[in-house]
C-alpha cells in the first residue's frame, strides 16, 4: 500500500467536513456531530480553504481520500511555554478512515504537520486529542495541558449577577 500526501485544496471543503463529522460520531459527540456538516460550519471551512488560514494534507491510497489533517497559525499572547512567540499551531480535524488506521498514516500526517509549521516559523502548537488519538500524540512528543472549555450559554448565567467595580 502506497501512501501519499498532497495539500488539501479548496475543492476538499465537503471531504474536511465529512472527516469531521465522522471524528466527532466516533467520540459520541451528538453536538459537534452535526454542526461538523452545519451550513455556517462548511461556509465556514470552504472560505478558510480559499483564503489558506486554513491549510494541511490529504493521505490518499491511490485516488482514495484515506485521512487528512488541518492547520492553522493563530494569534496568541506570549505565554509560558513560548513566552517570545506571537502565534500558535493549531491543528484540527486529524482523521484517519477506519479500515487504514493503524498503518502509520496519522504519524505522517503530523510530521508532514510538523514540517509545514516550521516552515511557516512556528515554535509551539496545539491540539485537542480524543483518549483513543492520545497515545500516539504522546509518542509524538505532545503532552497534555490544563487547557478546560465552556459553552456560551454558560455566560449567560453571569449577566444576573451584578458586579461591582470601584
Amino acid at each position: 500500500m502506497i501512501v501519499t500526501l498532497r495539500p488539501v485544496a479548496p475543492s476538499d471543503c465537503d471531504l474536511i467536513c465529512r472527516h469531521r463529522h465522522d471524528l466527532f460520531l466516533a467520540t459520541g459527540d451528538e453536538e459537534a456531530t452535526k454542526a461538523a456538516l452545519s451550513p455556517a460550519y462548511r461556509n465556514w471551512q470552504q472560505q478558510a480553504l480559499q483564503s489558506g488560514v486554513y491549510f494541511g494534507f490529504i493521505a490518499e491510497v491511490g485516488r482514495d481520500a484515506v485521512g487528512g489533517v488541518g492547520l492553522m497559525v493563530i494569534d496568541w499572547p506570549p505565554h509560558q511555554l513560548h513566552p517570545e512567540v506571537r502565534q500558535r499551531g493549531y491543528v484540527l480535524n486529524v482523521f484517519v478512515e477506519p479500515d487504514h488506521r493503524g498503518k502509520g498514516i496519522a504519524k505522517r500526517l503530523m510530521a508532514a504537520s510538523d514540517a509545514a509549521f516550521k516552515e511557516r516559523g512556528v515554535k509551539h502548537a496545539v491540539l485537542t486529542a480524543t483518549a483513543q488519538a492520545r497515545p500516539l500524540y504522546e509518542r509524538d512528543g505532545w503532552r497534555q495541558t490544563a487547557q478546560m472549555t465552556k459553552k456560551s450559554a454558560d455566560f449567560q448565567k453571569l449577566r444576573s449577577l451584578s458586579i461591582k467595580t470601584s
